[in-house]
């Protein structure tokens, strides 16, 4: 069988057209108000469809506040978020942690997802997670404009591409005092 190939639209195309669905999603409507009594993530594909996931393992989450929380206290200039809803040529999706500088923040401004992607886009990795998602999430954020891409395994390690031809880096060039290895506390 021939591999498919599937063209995405043109990032700003697409990111006009996410804004608009999103707002749709997350007004103050019938459906709006029914998403927001669901727990777990919403995101939409390029086509505006929902896409929802059940609620993150508690590792996962307990990774994605430690990782936060670094980003918070290492990289003063910007802001740390969780569940950070961004614009991509296939959707709207939500980076598990994302950090965005102020002065990037001031251009591209807080809509109802960001039109541009952070320039930290963090992924905790779960253990249905294959090789192409997170392949194809990389190439995503890359393509709305980040500059670094973290992957955290389930143990803690730290990957950090550093530009959508890194094939992963142990360090990273906009953090470099961030751990390779995120070490989760009991208190």
């Amino acid at each position: 069988m021939a591999p498919l190939t599937i063209e995405l639209p043109a990032q700003e195309d697409q990111t006009e057209f996410n804004l608009r669905r999103w707002s749709q999603i997350t007004a103050d409507t019938e459906l709006g108000r029914e998403l927001a009594r669901i727990e777990g993530r919403i995101e939409t594909d390029r086509h505006g469809y929902i896409i929802m996931s059940p609620p993150a393992a508690f590792r996962h989450g307990s990774y994605q506040f430690a990782i936060a929380q670094l980003l918070h206290e290492l990289l003063a200039n910007g802001r740390t978020v969780t569940e950070c809803p961004l614009s991509t040529a296939d959707g709207v999706r939500a980076a598990d942690v994302a950090w965005i500088s102020h002065t990037k923040l001031e251009r591209i401004g807080e809509d109802v997802c960001l039109r541009e992607a952070p320039e930290i886009c963090v992924e905790i990795l779960s253990p249905d997670n294959t090789r192409r998602e997170m392949a194809e999430k990389k190439a995503l954020y890359f393509a709305a404009g980040a500059e670094e891409i973290w992957f955290c395994d389930q143990e803690g390690w730290m990957t950090f591409y550093v530009g959508s031809d890194s094939a992963g880096e142990k360090a990273s060039q906009t953090c470099p005092s961030f751990p390779p290895e995120v070490q989760l506390t009991s208190g």
